[in-house]
């Protein structure tokens, strides 16, 4: 699978609403055949930085992902609520769901 975290720096104007300008994208993904999430998180830290956690099943989920309508209107719909270019990290890796903890095992 691929997975990817990519982390979004909002400009103080949009941070409040920015989850609303990302709804339309974010549902249109979750709908993809190959996605197998696409999370949403906000930094503890820093109230104006999103964390997006996004897996594709494999190479052609992915390729269709960044080549559909919706990605390219939901990376316009973001760009004026952007402080700075978003950074990624994307690896292809085994697997295509969460595993359990071997370290923290509860019950």
């Amino acid at each position: 699978m691929y997975f990817i975290v990519v982390k979004f720096q909002t400009k103080p104007d949009y941070t409040d609403r920015f989850m609303d300008l990302v709804g339309p994208f974010t549902e249109a993904t979750r709908q993809e055949p190959g996605n197998l999430w696409f999370d949403w998180s906000r930094s503890v830290e820093d109230q104006a930085e999103f964390v997006l956690v996004e897996a594709f099943l494999d190479d052609d989920a992915a390729g269709a992902h960044v080549n559909s309508a919706h990605f390219k209107a939901g990376l316009e719909a973001m760009r004026p609520a952007l402080l700075s270019t978003p950074r990624i990290v994307s690896r292809k890796v085994d697997g295509d769901f969460w595993g359990e903890m071997g370290e923290l095992q509860i019950g």
